[in-house]
């Protein structure tokens, strides 16, 4: 493997780019050309993760994918979220990124619903050579279930510990983590993880992956075997993206320790 220094992992959730209300697919184009255009400016390692959002949830849910072992859903359901990242993928490289999409089901096999093995090597040679890589949500093989569905918000702490990541941003639909009066909390920690966590629900639309509470989950798991803290802000609002890029501390922070 190469050298891993300075890798920035970017995920835009599948709320941001899709209406995610839609029973199936369909794009926020003019939200994909903004953010796209956005991550044009940045010129460091960078991967991005993106949700599937109505590319994948509605078609894992009519299928039981969740539940059940089905060829024919699975099929349709990585056919739906490979459409939505060939638009993402063409966007950013009409935006001049030179991004490449990688399926997690052509790279990647779980293991009862978990990462068990993804081909690192392929991502960190995208990464010597200049490329961007550009993965998803999406159903992979499963060692003990078939297939699986396999969330964004699983690959990114996966991505980030095994390639010792320095910056990891979510970004979502809202403007991070809120309290009870719809307030940004600034921090989430182990520590005060139980105070709050009454605040954190799932998602308002058909999510198969755990919504913002899956999320901050996985991201506090991250920051105990990497120290890595994370950030989830809205990548709804102009600008965030870009200031993310270039090292502002924005939205929550999700960190081992309070800051």
């Amino acid at each position: 493997m190469g050298n891993n220094q300075g890798i920035t992992i970017l995920k835009i959730g599948g709320s941001v780019i899709t209406d995610k209300s839609a029973d199936n697919g369909a794009a926020r184009q003019e939200e994909i050309r903004r953010i796209a255009e956005e991550i044009a400016g940045f010129k460091s390692r960078l991967v991005i993760v993106h949700g599937a959002g109505s590319f994948g949830h509605p078609q894992a849910k009519r299928y039981g994918l969740t539940d059940q072992f089905d060829p024919l859903g699975s099929i349709i359901t990585h056919r739906s979220v490979k459409e939505l990242n060939d638009i993402i993928v063409d966007e950013l490289n009409e935006a001049g990124v030179s991004a490449i999409g990688l399926h997690p089901m052509n790279c990647t096999i779980s293991d009862d619903g978990r990462i068990s093995e993804m081909s690192l090597n392929i991502i960190t040679s995208m990464l010597d050579t200049g490329f961007v890589p550009v993965l998803h949500g999406d159903v992979v093989m499963d060692k003990k279930l078939g297939t699986s569905v396999l969330s964004g918000d699983q690959i990114v702490p996966y991505l980030a510990s095994k390639l010792n990541a320095e910056r990891v941003g979510i970004g979502s639909a809202e403007n991070g983590v809120l309290d009870g009066d719809g307030k940004t909390i600034a921090n989430i920690n182990p520590g005060n993880f139980d105070n709050i966590k009454g605040f954190i629900g799932g998602s308002a639309n058909t999510d198969v992956t755990g919504g913002m509470l899956g999320k901050v989950l996985e991201l506090l798991d991250l920051s105990e075997v990497s120290n890595t803290t994370s950030y989830i802000f809205n990548a709804g609002n102009a600008g965030n993206i870009s200031g993310f890029l270039n090292g502002e501390s924005i939205g929550t922070a999700i960190s081992k320790t309070e800051p």
